[in-house]
């Protein structure tokens, strides 16, 4: 499990005074302005950010120090993270998508399948990716207690009972 957790996204400029379009990744996309200071991956920057408004494809967000749009737009890109100890505890069945990133998966008869490589989400729902030890491709599967019914993360593992027309 990595220190950092990936908790948003600067998507550009709005605006010409500055003012940023923010994507959130939290369950409730406004959070991401409760966690204080937002980091790069590596730590090297630090953001302070401040709602503003709701818009399109996100939240706009005024940053510290950032007042032109072109700083706005040298921002696009950037993955915003936070200190894992500043997140709030989950209930039991509910997971960080990097503590599932790792875990070794394996079939109801203990056969190993491969490793989460990712999880995705399109929208519709939590897909995980599995790279697999006896598949030609990666496994793409729905997140759901039917397919994945149980994460072990102190174990390292989850179980996958994989569909039928997967082989």
């Amino acid at each position: 499990m990595s220190d950092l957790i990936c908790i948003g996204a600067i998507a550009g400029a709005f605006g010409v005074t500055g003012e940023v379009r923010l994507k959130s990744f939290c369950a409730e996309p406004s959070d991401i302005a409760n966690y204080g200071p937002l980091l790069t991956e590596d730590g090297s920057r630090s953001f302070t950010v401040t709602l503003t408004r709701p818009v399109a494809g996100g939240l706009g967000a005024r940053i510290a120090g950032v007042t032109t749009k072109d700083q706005a737009d040298a921002l696009r890109g950037t993955s915003l993270f936070v200190s894992r100890d500043r997140l709030p505890s989950l209930p039991d069945d509910e997971f960080y998508h990097a503590d599932l990133i790792g875990l070794a998966a394996f079939d109801p008869g203990g056969v190993l399948l491969g490793k989460v490589t990712a999880v995705h989400n399109h929208g519709a729902g939590d897909i995980i990716e599995i790279s697999p030890t006896g598949h030609k491709s990666a496994l793409l599967l729905p997140f759901t207690k039917a397919i994945v019914p149980n994460v072990d993360i102190s174990a390292g593992r989850l179980i996958v009972d994989l569909p039928e027309d997967v082989d």
